[in-house]
């Protein structure tokens, strides 16, 4: 049964004496640990060659005062207190602190991914190097659509790096060659990708300023591990790497500080634990998709999911599948009023000249519960 436990505000001040080692959120079922505190104090309590895989998005110390353009808008860069430079040798002693903690953890066999731009990302890979990790790759994340850059006085920012790292020159890290390769079309995969930024499906719950695609953490979780491996993220933000790594069949286990993002974290976990049942009775096609929808769904009162203690409803929402005709899968999915709106947004999206064969109705309640 899913725990969830209150943790004391004091749990998201830097460097507080982290005295339990009880997550906040505990999901035996889909292996799935989360806790809150500072990474130090929370890794420092975890037992030693204990992690498979590590995936970091630690800060960039990009927060200086300065603007940037987000939708449009001129808005400014700062992110919050952790986010702000404490100056080169402080900032760099930072991530040698937290990479160490990670060295500890890893199995010997183990690797580690740390993402960030070129404000924090050469003095990761010195640090790695210090603390005698072995550089694999050095991954190049383009993204298509960067914001442009207001002052006209740079190139626009439109990447991002990626290292991976073994435990050490021992290590035999893990490799799944022949996935990416298949997943490049049989040819072997290069380390430039391309992926676009979070969908607006992935900040429904609200969102990191420094949030990364599903896609591209899946990538990254599929290559270098196993089914049932454990994958740590120790600066989770809004659980991307979570979601990621159950969808990919692996171990959770993530650290936040922040009480905000615990909070979007656990709505996208409860999300995407929700087990649907559909059972379709009758259906109606009609390729024009006309406004002629019909509610062909029925609910059996006497199926229950059992004993819950429901506390607080968290979320209720209506979403709309299309599945296209010739692609029998999903490939477009919305969260609208009604099927008008549902339509709607459809014909206006990148997928509207996709043929459809049906589209699909789902009601959706979540609610925060405990064990009786």
């Amino acid at each position: 049964m899913t725990k969830v436990v209150k943790k004391s505000p004091a749990s998201r001040i830097p460097n507080t004496d982290f005295t339990t080692t009880e997550p906040v959120f505990h999901d035996p079922k889909h292996n799935i640990r989360i806790y809150q505190g500072d990474c130090l104090d929370v890794m420092a309590a975890l037992p030693e060659e204990s992690v498979d895989l590590i995936f970091a998005d630690p800060p960039y110390f990009l927060s200086n005062d300065g603007i940037t353009c987000h939708a449009g808008k001129m808005v400014s860069v700062n992110k919050g207190d952790w986010d702000k430079s404490r100056g080169a040798d402080a900032n760099h002693e930072f991530n040698r602190a937290w990479l160490a903690a990670c060295h500890r953890l890893l199995k010997p066999n183990g690797s580690i991914w740390v993402s960030g731009t070129s404000h924090v990302i050469h003095s990761v890979g010195f640090a790695m190097q210090q603390l005698e990790f072995k550089l694999l790759n050095d991954i190049t994340w383009v993204k298509p659509n960067p914001p442009p850059n207001l002052s006209c006085r740079y190139f626009t920012h439109a990447t991002e790096t990626i290292i991976w790292a073994a435990k050490n020159k021992k290590s035999r890290h893990k490799f799944n060659y022949k996935l990416m390769k298949e997943q490049n079309g049989g040819k072997q995969m290069k380390s430039v990708w391309e992926f676009l930024p979070p969908r607006r499906d992935e900040k429904s719950f609200g969102k990191h300023p420094a949030q990364k695609p599903i896609a591209l953490i899946e990538r990254v979780i599929r290559a270098s591990s196993n089914e049932g491996d454990l994958v740590l993220d120790p600066f989770m933000g809004s659980g991307t790497t979570a979601i990621a790594a159950t969808r990919c069949s692996r171990t959770v286990l993530g650290i936040e500080r922040d009480e905000e993002f615990i909070s979007t974290s656990l709505s996208r976990i409860a999300q995407e634990l929700i087990f649907v049942a559909a059972r379709v009775l009758a259906m109606a096609i009609d390729l024009d998709l006309a406004r002629r929808s019909m509610d062909r769904s029925m609910c059996n009162e006497n199926e229950t999911m059992g004993p819950l203690n429901a506390k607080r409803l968290v979320r209720r929402e209506s979403n709309f599948h299309f599945v296209g005709s010739f692609r029998r899968e999903v490939v477009y999915s919305v969260v609208a009023r009604d099927m008008d709106e549902a339509i709607e947004r459809f014909s206006a999206s990148t997928q509207s000249a996709v043929e459809i064969l049906l589209v699909v109705k789902t009601e959706t309640e979540i609610y925060l519960t405990e064990p009786r």
